[in-house]
């Protein structure tokens, strides 16, 4: 489920100048494709100021999401992959992020559950940060779901 969410929503780029523009690039696929619309990307950075980091899920690696309030048009997820990390809220430095976007709470679920379960496994997470292609990352998604 996750492989084919990502098909072409996976982005690579050097570096960020702050985690809200991290989280702005990560989600611009899904905004471009009409998944979300910018107030979904609000509300994302928003929750981070209101809540803190608790997106860093694991060291390096953050889920950015948010509540659908009619801002989700269709469940989608995207992926960045940042060469050099960018420093969240308490000094958490994050240099893959997942934008997570569900139509509702089940697909919202669905995907972290996804999402948790491949992160959980060390040698995963160490092939994902060393991937260097979308297809590298969707093949190696598709291994473990």
């Amino acid at each position: 489920m996750l492989a084919e969410h990502l098909e072409g929503n996976v982005r690579f780029l050097e570096s960020v100048n702050t985690w809200e523009d991290a989280i702005k690039e990560a989600a611009s696929p899904l905004l471009y494709k009409g998944s979300i619309t910018p107030e979904y990307i609000d509300a994302m950075i928003n929750n981070v100021h209101t809540n803190g980091p608790y997106i860093v899920i694991v060291p390096g690696i953050a889920m950015p999401h948010a509540k659908n309030e009619n801002n989700v048009v269709k469940t989608d997820v995207s992926l960045l992959k940042l060469e050099q990390s960018v420093q969240f809220p308490e000094d958490k430095e994050v240099n893959i992020l997942f934008v997570l976007a569900a139509e509702d709470s089940d697909g919202h679920l669905d995907l972290i559950s996804d999402l948790s379960s491949v992160l959980i496994e060390d040698e995963v997470k160490e092939k994902l940060e060393n991937s260097t292609s979308e297809q590298e990352i969707l093949d190696l998604l598709e291994t473990v779901e």
